[in-house]
């Protein structure tokens, strides 16, 4: 009895998959959302001048691990250079590390990123804060950002702001 039901319930599931796809967010002033070139190829002297920099500067480092062919981690990237995060911006020095996508087989690039901070990456993007000697502040949330593109902004926002480190 149960299969009588289960196919044309699965049918009918399938149908509206398509509509829920084609459903995207938009950014305003960003063409797609979803593709950015923000992500830095070499990120190893980028990491190295933000963290000499929030010596200076006594801010932390926002550490974005993605790359820019990664739905959420463009997202993340093209959001943040909105004027409503601007504050995030004054708040982080920050870095957009290219690491491609390690948790796809082949699809990964620079693996010192991740070993640097200590990260086995199993989503992009991967978001640490780090202190200005480079300790990761987030250890448990830095991986949880890889459904970037799904959550609110208020929600990413209050995340990026609420911290008091």
């Amino acid at each position: 009895m149960t299969r009588r039901f289960a196919l044309p319930l699965a049918i009918s599931l399938l149908a509206l998959a398509p509509a829920a796809a084609r459903e995207t967010r938009t950014i305003p002033g960003v063409e797609d959302p979803y593709r950015t070139d923000a992500f830095v190829a070499d990120p190893m002297p980028a990491i190295d001048a933000a963290l000499a920099r929030a010596r200076q500067s006594g801010k932390p480092v926002l550490l974005v691990m993605g790359t820019g062919d990664c739905h959420d981690s463009a997202w993340l990237a093209n959001l943040l250079g909105t004027a409503r995060f601007a504050p995030v911006r004054d708040r982080y020095e920050i870095v957009y590390a290219d690491i491609g996508m390690p948790h796809v087989r082949g699809l990964g690039r620079s693996p010192e990123v991740p070993k640097r901070f200590g990260f086995r990456i199993k989503g992009t993007p991967t978001v640490a804060i780090l202190d200005a000697e480079g300790r990761v502040l987030n250890r448990k949330a830095a991986p949880k950002w890889r459904n970037a593109a799904s959550r609110s902004d208020d929600e990413i926002y209050q995340e990026l702001m609420g911290r008091d480190e």
